[in-house]
């Protein structure tokens, strides 16, 4: 296998001296386990060059020889020369003889029925508030553990795919489990039977998965190919692929796709092209979609037997200032905040068709991780920032900046509850990551900083469903979960895990709760 990946490359970069940089070592050493000894991606994102476009050659350099902010990418100037990254830039700039083709074809074989869902009890085989479980994705050995959120004991252990990402989304009753991999696949678990029903693989690299809020479909969005898929939620047969492109034919990776629930609709922002996209799910599609609509009839027979019309989920394409990398919604979905790695914020109003305001957030906000809750009266924005050591306050009304809590480390995810008077925020990416900071939701003061596990990267919080329990990872292969009393700080119970990283409480979800991510 090493002759050949060598003859490759040899055949990629005619006149490299393999001797002298030893580029094919290096990117397997260094590169393969984050994105593929194949470039395709696998935690990380796929290096090709139709990916890359925003990354310049320089910028490249940079990124590899020093890391980059608010990613899991390291530095690497301590351990290569300039010479073999330079090589490395090239190598990842250079176009793969033949990418592999992942189509409906490839989606369609690709899909595994494990088990008759309609058979199956559809009341619990475990004793515990079925509204009240949590699933804990960890990372350390691909596994997820479904928790008893009331005695904060695992009911069952299952293996996952590879390199989870997203958050895992549930069904609108809370029954069922969807999971997205970053090297494209999507498995459905039955949390009341403790059983696999379904898997698919809907790409090659994956950004994330949405669920619609009637229960009927489910979206990916990828980064390779530059596709939307929709898929029937009940055993995620394939129904339709959307070209991520736009009227002149430009291509784009998906940022991020989620359900916007009282819309009726997925929303989608695009990593390469200045649009935010609408998915229609409705049937039939609501006024309005026809303006913005793309057709993308499938080639003639592509789809045999499957519904071709355009108006089948419709897209809806909105003109927004600059490339959104991150986005949230606020509690009525009419508004969503979209970040870019400039610092700035987009406020774009869905039923407006248009941004409508800017942010000034200069420590490059983590959208997706906000939260809201009433400050004096008004409805504000919470958001760590992930290159400053800051959590920004923004007043949801005039979007100015109210305060700036200054903290230990930049900040990756932060959590509350609408019974808690209590915000708590990671320094995921400081040098004090073992810290995480509990703001006073009135005050905006820290009152509290909790350090858990010296030396261990602390993060996630997430509550129970109600509110009266904060649980927190330790994102370390000998590491846990902690059980929290919300009010006194108290430590209840520490639960030993694989590097957990994302706990997800079914009530706080489906509810969709002001405290937690949607």
């Amino acid at each position: 296998m090493k002759k050949i990946f060598l003859s490759l490359l040899i055949l990629a970069f005619p006149g490299l001296s393999l001797a002298n940089n030893n580029v094919a070592e290096n990117f397997k050493t260094h590169c393969a386990s984050c994105h593929g000894e194949n470039r395709l991606g696998l935690m990380g994102p796929a290096l090709l060059p139709q990916n890359l476009k925003r990354l310049r050659k320089p910028s490249a350099i940079k990124v590899i020889s020093k890391g980059r902010a608010a990613t899991q990418m390291p530095a690497f100037n301590d351990k290569l020369t300039d010479t073999e990254i330079n090589s490395l830039v090239d190598y990842i700039y250079t176009p793969l003889a033949e990418i592999p083709a992942w189509g409906m074809q490839q989606i369609r074989a690709s899909q595994i029925i494990y088990s008759d869902a309609e058979n199956l009890p559809d009341k619990p085989v475990w004793n515990a508030d079925p509204m009240n479980i949590f699933t804990v994705v960890e990372l350390g050995d691909h596994h997820a553990t479904i928790l008893n959120g009331d005695t904060f004991e695992p009911i069952h252990r299952l293996a996952t795919r590879f390199a989870l990402h997203g958050g895992p989304k549930y069904s609108p009753d809370g029954r069922y489990v969807y999971f997205g991999s970053r090297d494209g696949w999507i498995s459905k678990y039955d949390i009341y039977n403790l059983k696999l029903v379904a898997e698919i693989r809907a790409g090659i690299n994956m950004r994330n998965i949405a669920v619609s809020s009637d229960g009927r479909f489910l979206i990916a969005g990828n980064y390779l190919p530059h596709t939307l898929v929709v898929l029937s939620a009940k055993d995620l047969s394939p129904i339709k692929i959307i070209e991520v492109k736009n009227r002149q034919g430009k291509t784009s990776r998906v940022s991020a796709v989620y359900d916007a629930a009282p819309r009726n609709t997925f929303v989608a922002a695009l990593k390469d092209l200045k649009e935010v996209w609408e998915i229609s799910y409705e049937t039939p599609p609501p006024m309005g979609f026809g303006k913005w609509m793309h057709d993308y009839r499938e080639k003639a027979g592509e789809n045999a037997g499957l519904d071709r019309s355009k108006d089948q989920f419709p897209v809806r394409s909105i003109k927004v200032n600059d490339y959104l990398d991150d986005f949230f919604f606020n509690q009525s979905y009419e508004l969503i905040i979209g970040s870019s790695r400039d610092g700035k914020a987009q406020v774009i109003d869905l039923d407006l068709a248009r941004v409508t305001n800017t942010i000034e957030l200069p420590g490059m906000p983590h959208l997706s991780s906000g939260i809201t809750w009433n400050y004096q009266g008004h409805t504000v924005l919470a958001t760590p920032n992930l290159k400053e050591n800051a959590v920004s306050i923004i007043d949801m009304e005039t979007w100015k900046t109210i305060k700036r809590i200054k903290t230990l480390g930049p900040g990756f995810f932060m959590r509350s509850h609408e019974n808690s008077n209590y915000a708590w925020v990671d320094v995921f990416f400081g040098p004090n990551k073992e810290a995480v900071h509990i703001i006073d939701k009135q005050s905006l003061e820290i009152v509290k900083t909790l350090k858990p596990a010296p030396g261990k990267t602390a993060a996630h919080v997430e509550f129970d469903k109600t509110g009266e329990h904060a649980l927190l990872s330790i994102w370390d292969m000998d590491g846990a979960v902690i059980v929290y009393d919300a009010k006194t700080f108290a430590e209840i119970k520490r639960l030993p895990m694989k590097k957990p990283s994302g706990k997800y409480n079914v009530h706080n979800k489906i509810t969709r709760s002001a405290g937690t991510s949607h």
